[in-house]
Protein backbone atom coordinates (compact mmCIF):
# COMPACT_ATOMS: atom_id res chain seq x y z
CA UNK A 1 0.00 0.00 0.00
CA UNK A 2 1.30 3.44 -0.88
CA UNK A 3 2.20 5.77 1.98
CA UNK A 4 0.42 9.10 2.25
CA UNK A 5 3.64 10.83 1.19
CA UNK A 6 4.02 8.50 -1.78
CA UNK A 7 0.45 9.11 -2.89
CA UNK A 8 1.06 12.84 -2.75
CA UNK A 9 4.22 12.47 -4.83
CA UNK A 10 2.47 10.27 -7.40
CA UNK A 11 -0.23 12.90 -7.90
CA UNK A 12 2.40 15.27 -9.27
CA UNK A 13 2.82 13.00 -12.30
CA UNK A 14 0.86 12.78 -15.52
CA UNK A 15 1.18 9.02 -15.13
CA UNK A 16 0.94 8.40 -11.34
CA UNK A 17 1.59 4.66 -11.71
CA UNK A 18 5.25 5.45 -12.46
CA UNK A 19 5.81 6.21 -8.77
CA UNK A 20 6.52 2.91 -6.96
CA UNK A 21 7.26 2.52 -3.27
CA UNK A 22 8.84 -0.86 -3.86
CA UNK A 23 11.79 -2.84 -5.09
CA UNK A 24 11.62 -4.74 -8.40
CA UNK A 25 12.55 -8.43 -8.70
CA UNK A 26 11.64 -10.85 -11.49
CA UNK A 27 9.13 -8.52 -13.07
CA UNK A 28 7.26 -7.78 -9.83
CA UNK A 29 7.22 -4.72 -7.62
CA UNK A 30 8.00 -5.92 -4.09
CA UNK A 31 6.74 -3.75 -1.25
CA UNK A 32 8.10 -5.86 1.64
CA UNK A 33 11.60 -6.69 2.79
CA UNK A 34 12.53 -9.86 4.69
CA UNK A 35 13.59 -7.62 7.55
CA UNK A 36 10.17 -5.99 7.51
CA UNK A 37 11.84 -2.62 7.40
CA UNK A 38 11.47 0.34 5.09
CA UNK A 39 13.34 3.60 4.77
CA UNK A 40 12.21 7.10 3.93
CA UNK A 41 13.36 9.11 0.93
CA UNK A 42 13.36 12.87 1.37
CA UNK A 43 13.24 15.88 -0.92
CA UNK A 44 16.57 17.67 -0.26
CA UNK A 45 14.94 21.04 -0.99
CA UNK A 46 12.17 20.78 1.59
CA UNK A 47 13.59 17.91 3.70
CA UNK A 48 10.09 16.39 3.60
CA UNK A 49 9.50 12.67 3.07
CA UNK A 50 8.35 11.87 -0.47
CA UNK A 51 7.93 8.12 -0.02
CA UNK A 52 9.24 4.87 1.45
CA UNK A 53 10.86 1.77 -0.07
CA UNK A 54 11.69 -1.64 1.44
CA UNK A 55 15.07 -1.96 3.17
CA UNK A 56 16.20 -5.16 1.50
CA UNK A 57 19.16 -7.32 2.38
CA UNK A 58 21.22 -10.30 1.26
CA UNK A 59 18.28 -12.69 0.85
CA UNK A 60 16.49 -10.48 -1.68
CA UNK A 61 19.79 -9.77 -3.43
CA UNK A 62 20.41 -13.49 -3.88
CA UNK A 63 16.88 -13.94 -5.23
CA UNK A 64 17.41 -11.11 -7.70
CA UNK A 65 20.69 -12.68 -8.87
CA UNK A 66 19.08 -16.06 -9.46
CA UNK A 67 16.22 -14.55 -11.44
CA UNK A 68 18.71 -12.49 -13.42
CA UNK A 69 20.69 -15.63 -14.25
CA UNK A 70 17.58 -17.42 -15.50
CA UNK A 71 16.62 -14.43 -17.66
CA UNK A 72 20.16 -14.21 -19.03
CA UNK A 73 19.95 -17.79 -20.27
CA UNK A 74 17.26 -16.86 -22.78
CA UNK A 75 18.17 -13.19 -23.43
CA UNK A 76 21.73 -14.13 -24.41
CA UNK A 77 20.32 -16.31 -27.20
CA UNK A 78 18.39 -13.46 -28.81
CA UNK A 79 19.81 -11.70 -31.85
CA UNK A 80 21.18 -8.19 -31.80
CA UNK A 81 18.21 -7.15 -33.92
CA UNK A 82 15.72 -8.59 -31.43
CA UNK A 83 17.42 -6.78 -28.57
CA UNK A 84 17.49 -3.58 -30.63
CA UNK A 85 13.74 -3.70 -31.28
CA UNK A 86 12.77 -4.08 -27.61
CA UNK A 87 15.28 -1.47 -26.46
CA UNK A 88 14.03 0.97 -29.07
CA UNK A 89 10.49 0.61 -27.64
CA UNK A 90 11.99 1.22 -24.21
CA UNK A 91 13.66 4.40 -25.50
CA UNK A 92 10.43 5.64 -27.07
CA UNK A 93 8.60 5.19 -23.76
CA UNK A 94 11.33 7.07 -21.88
CA UNK A 95 10.96 9.97 -24.31
CA UNK A 96 7.16 9.93 -24.09
CA UNK A 97 7.30 10.03 -20.28
CA UNK A 98 10.28 12.36 -19.92
CA UNK A 99 8.31 15.07 -18.09
CA UNK A 100 7.32 12.64 -15.36
CA UNK A 101 10.83 11.24 -15.14
CA UNK A 102 12.15 14.78 -14.72
CA UNK A 103 9.61 15.50 -11.98
CA UNK A 104 10.72 12.44 -10.03
CA UNK A 105 14.38 13.41 -10.45
CA UNK A 106 13.74 16.88 -9.06
CA UNK A 107 11.66 15.48 -6.20
CA UNK A 108 14.34 13.15 -4.90
CA UNK A 109 17.55 14.77 -6.14
CA UNK A 110 16.66 18.47 -5.94
CA UNK A 111 18.18 19.66 -9.20
CA UNK A 112 16.21 22.35 -11.08
CA UNK A 113 13.44 20.97 -13.27
CA UNK A 114 15.13 22.26 -16.43
CA UNK A 115 18.28 20.31 -15.52
CA UNK A 116 16.19 17.24 -14.71
CA UNK A 117 14.55 17.43 -18.13
CA UNK A 118 18.01 17.57 -19.64
CA UNK A 119 18.96 14.45 -17.72
CA UNK A 120 15.79 12.68 -18.85
CA UNK A 121 16.85 13.27 -22.46
CA UNK A 122 20.48 12.38 -21.76
CA UNK A 123 19.56 9.22 -19.86
CA UNK A 124 17.24 8.00 -22.61
CA UNK A 125 19.99 8.55 -25.18
CA UNK A 126 22.00 5.66 -23.72
CA UNK A 127 19.15 3.22 -24.34
CA UNK A 128 18.89 4.46 -27.93
CA UNK A 129 22.65 4.39 -28.51
CA UNK A 130 23.14 0.88 -27.17
CA UNK A 131 20.06 -0.39 -29.00
CA UNK A 132 21.80 0.67 -32.19
CA UNK A 133 25.12 -0.83 -31.08
CA UNK A 134 23.47 -4.18 -30.36
CA UNK A 135 23.39 -4.93 -34.09
CA UNK A 136 27.00 -3.81 -34.63
CA UNK A 137 28.95 -5.78 -32.04
CA UNK A 138 31.28 -7.21 -34.67
CA UNK A 139 33.78 -10.02 -34.30
CA UNK A 140 36.76 -10.92 -36.51
CA UNK A 141 38.17 -13.54 -38.78
CA UNK A 142 41.91 -13.90 -38.23
CA UNK A 143 43.97 -15.57 -41.00
CA UNK A 144 45.58 -18.76 -39.71
CA UNK A 145 49.19 -19.76 -40.41
CA UNK A 146 48.02 -23.36 -40.29
CA UNK A 147 46.63 -24.81 -43.51
CA UNK A 148 43.06 -26.00 -43.21
CA UNK A 149 42.17 -23.88 -40.16
CA UNK A 150 40.04 -20.81 -39.75
CA UNK A 151 40.13 -18.51 -36.71
CA UNK A 152 36.83 -16.90 -35.76
CA UNK A 153 36.50 -14.35 -32.95
CA UNK A 154 33.04 -13.78 -31.51
CA UNK A 155 31.73 -11.64 -28.64
CA UNK A 156 29.31 -12.87 -26.00
CA UNK A 157 27.60 -11.15 -23.10
CA UNK A 158 29.51 -11.67 -19.88
CA UNK A 159 26.41 -12.80 -17.92
CA UNK A 160 24.71 -11.40 -14.83
CA UNK A 161 25.92 -7.85 -14.16
CA UNK A 162 25.67 -6.00 -10.85
CA UNK A 163 25.35 -2.22 -11.08
CA UNK A 164 25.91 0.02 -8.07
CA UNK A 165 24.73 3.49 -9.00
CA UNK A 166 25.02 7.01 -7.50
CA UNK A 167 22.36 9.58 -6.64
CA UNK A 168 23.65 12.59 -8.60
CA UNK A 169 22.24 11.43 -11.95
CA UNK A 170 19.42 9.08 -10.90
CA UNK A 171 18.51 8.15 -14.48
CA UNK A 172 21.61 8.55 -16.63
CA UNK A 173 24.02 6.66 -14.39
CA UNK A 174 21.73 3.63 -14.56
CA UNK A 175 20.86 3.73 -18.26
CA UNK A 176 24.54 4.14 -19.15
CA UNK A 177 25.23 0.79 -17.48
CA UNK A 178 21.93 -0.94 -18.16
CA UNK A 179 21.83 -0.03 -21.84
CA UNK A 180 25.23 -1.58 -22.52
CA UNK A 181 24.39 -4.70 -20.53
CA UNK A 182 21.08 -5.32 -22.33
CA UNK A 183 22.62 -4.69 -25.75
CA UNK A 184 25.40 -7.20 -25.04
CA UNK A 185 22.89 -9.88 -24.03
CA UNK A 186 23.37 -9.58 -20.26
CA UNK A 187 20.97 -9.27 -17.35
CA UNK A 188 21.26 -6.72 -14.53
CA UNK A 189 20.85 -6.43 -10.78
CA UNK A 190 20.88 -2.77 -9.75
CA UNK A 191 21.51 -1.59 -6.21
CA UNK A 192 19.48 1.59 -6.27
CA UNK A 193 20.94 4.67 -4.56
CA UNK A 194 19.21 5.08 -1.22
CA UNK A 195 18.82 8.83 -1.80
CA UNK A 196 17.14 8.48 -5.22
CA UNK A 197 15.45 5.09 -5.78
CA UNK A 198 12.20 6.31 -7.35
CA UNK A 199 13.71 7.31 -10.69
CA UNK A 200 15.06 3.84 -11.38
CA UNK A 201 11.77 2.27 -10.27
CA UNK A 202 9.96 4.43 -12.84
CA UNK A 203 12.60 3.33 -15.34
CA UNK A 204 11.86 -0.38 -14.86
CA UNK A 205 8.12 0.28 -15.04
CA UNK A 206 8.69 1.58 -18.57
CA UNK A 207 11.09 -1.26 -19.35
CA UNK A 208 8.33 -3.70 -18.46
CA UNK A 209 5.88 -1.84 -20.70
CA UNK A 210 8.42 -2.10 -23.53
CA UNK A 211 8.52 -5.88 -23.23
CA UNK A 212 11.78 -6.39 -21.36
CA UNK A 213 11.52 -9.98 -20.06
CA UNK A 214 10.92 -10.66 -16.36
CA UNK A 215 14.13 -11.04 -14.39
CA UNK A 216 16.29 -9.24 -16.92
CA UNK A 217 16.38 -6.05 -14.83
CA UNK A 218 16.10 -6.19 -11.04
CA UNK A 219 16.19 -3.30 -8.56
CA UNK A 220 17.29 -3.89 -4.98
CA UNK A 221 16.47 -1.05 -2.57
CA UNK A 222 18.51 -0.87 0.61
CA UNK A 223 19.81 1.54 3.21
CA UNK A 224 20.87 -0.11 6.48
CA UNK A 225 21.99 -3.26 4.65
CA UNK A 226 23.88 -1.42 1.92
CA UNK A 227 27.32 -2.84 2.78
CA UNK A 228 26.01 -6.40 2.99
CA UNK A 229 24.21 -6.07 -0.34
CA UNK A 230 27.32 -4.66 -2.01
CA UNK A 231 29.44 -7.48 -0.60
CA UNK A 232 27.00 -10.10 -1.88
CA UNK A 233 26.97 -8.59 -5.36
CA UNK A 234 30.78 -8.62 -5.42
CA UNK A 235 31.29 -12.11 -4.02
CA UNK A 236 28.38 -14.06 -5.48
CA UNK A 237 29.79 -16.46 -8.10
CA UNK A 238 26.77 -16.11 -10.37
CA UNK A 239 27.51 -12.42 -10.89
CA UNK A 240 30.16 -12.07 -13.61
CA UNK A 241 30.60 -8.30 -13.68
CA UNK A 242 30.45 -5.43 -11.22
CA UNK A 243 30.08 -1.84 -12.41
CA UNK A 244 30.24 1.00 -9.93
CA UNK A 245 30.11 4.79 -10.01
CA UNK A 246 31.06 6.48 -6.76
CA UNK A 247 33.95 7.34 -4.47
CA UNK A 248 37.47 5.99 -4.84
CA UNK A 249 37.40 4.62 -1.29
CA UNK A 250 34.29 2.53 -1.87
CA UNK A 251 35.64 1.47 -5.27
CA UNK A 252 38.75 0.03 -3.62
CA UNK A 253 36.59 -1.92 -1.16
CA UNK A 254 34.37 -3.32 -3.92
CA UNK A 255 37.39 -4.27 -6.03
CA UNK A 256 38.87 -6.15 -3.09
CA UNK A 257 35.60 -8.04 -2.58
CA UNK A 258 35.20 -8.78 -6.31
CA UNK A 259 38.71 -10.23 -6.44
CA UNK A 260 37.43 -13.33 -4.63
CA UNK A 261 35.76 -14.45 -7.86
CA UNK A 262 37.88 -12.46 -10.34
CA UNK A 263 34.87 -10.64 -11.71
CA UNK A 264 35.09 -8.32 -14.66
CA UNK A 265 34.98 -4.78 -13.22
CA UNK A 266 34.50 -1.25 -14.50
CA UNK A 267 34.75 1.58 -11.98
CA UNK A 268 34.12 5.29 -12.49
CA UNK A 269 35.43 6.84 -9.29
CA UNK A 270 36.33 10.18 -7.77
CA UNK A 271 37.64 13.16 -9.67
CA UNK A 272 39.54 16.37 -8.99
CA UNK A 273 39.27 18.04 -12.37
CA UNK A 274 41.60 20.88 -13.31
CA UNK A 275 40.11 23.71 -15.38
CA UNK A 276 42.87 25.78 -16.98
CA UNK A 277 42.51 29.22 -18.57
CA UNK A 278 45.56 30.40 -20.52
CA UNK A 279 46.33 34.03 -21.34
CA UNK A 280 45.38 33.50 -24.99
CA UNK A 281 41.94 32.04 -24.19
CA UNK A 282 38.61 33.44 -25.26
CA UNK A 283 37.60 34.71 -21.81
CA UNK A 284 33.86 34.83 -22.56
CA UNK A 285 33.98 31.21 -23.69
CA UNK A 286 36.09 30.23 -20.68
CA UNK A 287 33.64 31.84 -18.25
CA UNK A 288 30.70 30.11 -19.95
CA UNK A 289 32.59 26.82 -19.79
CA UNK A 290 33.34 27.28 -16.09
CA UNK A 291 29.68 28.00 -15.38
CA UNK A 292 28.60 24.84 -17.20
CA UNK A 293 31.37 22.68 -15.82
CA UNK A 294 31.73 23.86 -12.22
CA UNK A 295 28.18 24.78 -11.24
CA UNK A 296 26.02 22.22 -13.06
CA UNK A 297 23.88 20.34 -10.52
CA UNK A 298 25.31 22.69 -7.86
CA UNK A 299 28.75 21.19 -8.40
CA UNK A 300 27.59 17.66 -7.65
CA UNK A 301 29.04 15.92 -10.71
CA UNK A 302 32.11 13.71 -10.90
CA UNK A 303 33.49 15.62 -13.90
CA UNK A 304 32.90 19.16 -12.67
CA UNK A 305 35.88 21.49 -12.37
CA UNK A 306 37.36 21.33 -8.89
CA UNK A 307 40.54 23.40 -9.33
CA UNK A 308 40.35 26.47 -11.58
CA UNK A 309 43.83 27.52 -12.71
CA UNK A 310 43.96 30.93 -14.40
CA UNK A 311 47.11 32.42 -15.92
CA UNK A 312 48.22 35.65 -14.29
CA UNK A 313 47.66 37.82 -17.38
CA UNK A 314 43.88 37.18 -17.39
CA UNK A 315 43.33 36.22 -13.75
CA UNK A 316 41.63 39.43 -12.63
CA UNK A 317 39.44 39.68 -15.73
CA UNK A 318 38.33 36.05 -15.54
CA UNK A 319 37.59 36.29 -11.80
CA UNK A 320 35.53 39.44 -12.28
CA UNK A 321 33.48 38.07 -15.16
CA UNK A 322 32.89 34.74 -13.43
CA UNK A 323 31.79 36.43 -10.22
CA UNK A 324 29.39 38.64 -12.16
CA UNK A 325 27.68 35.60 -13.69
CA UNK A 326 27.60 33.58 -10.47
CA UNK A 327 26.08 36.49 -8.57
CA UNK A 328 23.03 36.29 -10.87
CA UNK A 329 22.23 32.66 -10.03
CA UNK A 330 18.92 31.96 -8.33
CA UNK A 331 19.15 29.28 -5.67
CA UNK A 332 15.93 27.57 -4.66
CA UNK A 333 13.51 24.69 -4.95
CA UNK A 334 13.93 22.98 -8.30
CA UNK A 335 10.22 23.34 -9.04
CA UNK A 336 10.21 27.12 -8.61
CA UNK A 337 10.31 29.14 -11.82
CA UNK A 338 13.64 30.76 -12.51
CA UNK A 339 15.65 28.52 -10.17
CA UNK A 340 19.10 27.90 -11.61
CA UNK A 341 20.61 25.93 -8.76
CA UNK A 342 19.03 23.59 -6.26
CA UNK A 343 20.10 22.16 -2.90
CA UNK A 344 22.92 19.83 -2.03
CA UNK A 345 21.78 16.27 -1.52
CA UNK A 346 22.01 16.10 2.29
CA UNK A 347 23.57 17.56 5.44
CA UNK A 348 26.86 15.64 5.05
CA UNK A 349 27.41 17.29 1.67
CA UNK A 350 26.76 20.70 3.24
CA UNK A 351 29.29 20.05 5.99
CA UNK A 352 32.02 19.20 3.48
CA UNK A 353 31.40 22.32 1.41
CA UNK A 354 31.41 24.54 4.49
CA UNK A 355 34.64 22.92 5.68
CA UNK A 356 36.34 23.54 2.33
CA UNK A 357 35.24 27.18 2.19
CA UNK A 358 36.34 27.91 5.75
CA UNK A 359 39.72 26.31 5.08
CA UNK A 360 40.23 28.45 1.97
CA UNK A 361 39.33 31.61 3.91
CA UNK A 362 41.73 30.77 6.74
CA UNK A 363 44.51 30.27 4.20
CA UNK A 364 44.04 33.74 2.73
CA UNK A 365 41.36 33.10 0.12
CA UNK A 366 39.03 36.01 -0.70
CA UNK A 367 35.35 35.18 -1.10
CA UNK A 368 34.09 37.55 -3.80
CA UNK A 369 30.66 35.92 -4.26
CA UNK A 370 28.66 33.67 -1.93
CA UNK A 371 30.47 31.66 0.72
CA UNK A 372 27.63 30.91 3.14
CA UNK A 373 24.90 28.42 3.90
CA UNK A 374 21.51 29.88 3.03
CA UNK A 375 19.26 27.46 4.88
CA UNK A 376 18.71 23.72 5.09
CA UNK A 377 20.67 22.08 2.27
CA UNK A 378 21.13 25.26 0.24
CA UNK A 379 24.58 26.82 -0.13
CA UNK A 380 25.40 30.03 -1.97
CA UNK A 381 27.26 29.52 -5.28
CA UNK A 382 30.72 30.73 -4.38
CA UNK A 383 33.83 32.16 -6.03
CA UNK A 384 37.08 32.36 -4.03
CA UNK A 385 40.24 34.07 -5.30
CA UNK A 386 43.85 34.30 -4.13
CA UNK A 387 43.98 30.76 -2.81
CA UNK A 388 47.26 28.88 -2.20
CA UNK A 389 47.92 25.56 -3.93
CA UNK A 390 47.69 23.45 -0.78
CA UNK A 391 44.16 24.20 0.43
CA UNK A 392 41.72 21.32 0.98
CA UNK A 393 39.93 22.01 -2.30
CA UNK A 394 43.17 21.33 -4.19
CA UNK A 395 43.46 17.91 -2.59
CA UNK A 396 39.86 16.73 -2.28
CA UNK A 397 36.78 16.84 -4.51
CA UNK A 398 34.41 19.42 -3.03
CA UNK A 399 31.22 18.22 -4.77
CA UNK A 400 29.54 21.55 -4.23
CA UNK A 401 29.03 25.00 -5.81
CA UNK A 402 32.45 26.43 -4.96
CA UNK A 403 34.91 27.77 -7.55
CA UNK A 404 38.41 28.28 -6.16
CA UNK A 405 40.70 30.24 -8.50
CA UNK A 406 44.42 29.44 -8.43
CA UNK A 407 46.90 31.74 -10.23
CA UNK A 408 49.71 30.30 -12.39
CA UNK A 409 52.48 31.70 -14.56
CA UNK A 410 53.65 29.14 -17.13
CA UNK A 411 52.33 26.12 -19.02
CA UNK A 412 54.95 23.94 -17.35
CA UNK A 413 53.89 25.13 -13.90
CA UNK A 414 50.20 24.51 -14.41
CA UNK A 415 50.70 21.01 -15.83
CA UNK A 416 52.64 20.04 -12.71
CA UNK A 417 49.84 21.39 -10.53
CA UNK A 418 47.07 19.84 -12.62
CA UNK A 419 48.68 16.39 -12.55
CA UNK A 420 49.60 16.51 -8.85
CA UNK A 421 46.72 14.31 -7.72
CA UNK A 422 46.06 10.60 -7.28
CA UNK A 423 42.95 10.74 -9.47
CA UNK A 424 42.50 11.47 -13.16
CA UNK A 425 38.95 11.51 -14.44
CA UNK A 426 38.55 14.69 -16.50
CA UNK A 427 40.35 17.94 -17.24
CA UNK A 428 39.57 21.13 -19.17
CA UNK A 429 41.52 23.99 -20.66
CA UNK A 430 41.01 27.05 -22.83
CA UNK A 431 43.52 28.26 -25.40
CA UNK A 432 43.64 29.47 -29.02
CA UNK A 433 47.18 28.15 -29.58
CA UNK A 434 46.95 25.01 -31.74
CA UNK A 435 50.33 23.72 -30.65
CA UNK A 436 49.47 24.22 -26.98
CA UNK A 437 46.14 22.47 -27.48
CA UNK A 438 47.89 19.26 -28.53
CA UNK A 439 50.66 19.53 -25.93
CA UNK A 440 48.38 20.13 -22.98
CA UNK A 441 45.67 17.66 -24.04
CA UNK A 442 48.28 14.91 -24.30
CA UNK A 443 50.09 15.92 -21.09
CA UNK A 444 47.04 16.03 -18.78
CA UNK A 445 46.86 12.80 -16.76
CA UNK A 446 43.12 12.23 -17.14
CA UNK A 447 40.83 9.94 -19.09
CA UNK A 448 38.86 12.78 -20.72
CA UNK A 449 39.87 16.26 -21.85
CA UNK A 450 37.59 19.16 -22.78
CA UNK A 451 39.36 21.72 -24.98
CA UNK A 452 37.56 25.06 -25.16
CA UNK A 453 34.44 23.38 -23.77
CA UNK A 454 33.18 22.57 -20.30
CA UNK A 455 30.84 19.79 -21.42
CA UNK A 456 31.96 16.23 -22.12
CA UNK A 457 28.99 13.93 -21.60
CA UNK A 458 27.46 12.24 -24.64
CA UNK A 459 26.21 8.70 -25.15
CA UNK A 460 28.65 8.11 -28.02
CA UNK A 461 31.91 8.91 -26.19
CA UNK A 462 34.04 6.67 -23.91
CA UNK A 463 33.49 8.01 -20.38
CA UNK A 464 36.01 7.09 -17.69
CA UNK A 465 39.27 7.88 -15.98
CA UNK A 466 42.78 6.75 -15.14
CA UNK A 467 44.85 6.50 -11.96
CA UNK A 468 42.59 6.22 -8.90
CA UNK A 469 39.59 7.49 -10.87
CA UNK A 470 39.10 3.90 -11.96
CA UNK A 471 39.20 1.89 -15.15
CA UNK A 472 36.90 0.78 -17.92
CA UNK A 473 34.70 3.01 -20.04
CA UNK A 474 30.97 3.73 -20.24
CA UNK A 475 29.09 4.86 -23.32
CA UNK A 476 30.29 4.35 -26.91
CA UNK A 477 31.47 1.11 -28.50
CA UNK A 478 34.12 0.90 -25.79
CA UNK A 479 31.41 0.83 -23.15
CA UNK A 480 29.67 -2.07 -24.89
CA UNK A 481 32.93 -4.04 -24.86
CA UNK A 482 32.98 -3.83 -21.04
CA UNK A 483 29.96 -6.17 -20.97
CA UNK A 484 31.28 -8.80 -23.38
CA UNK A 485 33.87 -11.53 -23.45
CA UNK A 486 35.91 -12.41 -26.50
CA UNK A 487 35.86 -16.06 -27.61
CA UNK A 488 38.15 -17.69 -30.15
CA UNK A 489 36.81 -20.51 -32.32
CA UNK A 490 39.51 -22.29 -34.32
CA UNK A 491 37.90 -24.47 -36.96
CA UNK A 492 39.65 -27.25 -38.89
CA UNK A 493 38.14 -27.72 -42.34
Amino acid sequence: MASSEGSKSAKRLNKPELFHEAAFINGKFITQATSGGTFAVTDPATEEVIGHVPDQGVKETQEAIQHAYKAYQSWSKTTGRQRHDIMKKFYDLLVANSDDIATIITLENGKPLADAKGEATYGASFIEWFAEEAVRDYGDIIPSPVAGQRNLVIKQGVGVCAAICPWNFPLAMITRKMGAALAAGCSVVVKAPAETPFTCLALVHLAQEAGIPDGLINIVTTDKHMKDVGKELCENKTVKKITFTGSTGVGKLLMSQASSTLKKCSFELGGNAPFIVFDDADIDAAVAGAIACKFRSSGQTCVCANRLYVQSGVYAEFASRLAEKVDKFKVGNGFEEGTTHGPLIHARAMEKVEKHVEDAKKRGGQVIVGGKRIKGNFFEPTVITDVPNDIMIAQDETFGPVAALFKFETEEDVLKLANDTDVGLSGYFYSKDVGRIFRVAEALEVGMVGVNTGMLSQSCIPFGGIKESGFGREGSKYGLAEYTTVKLITLAI
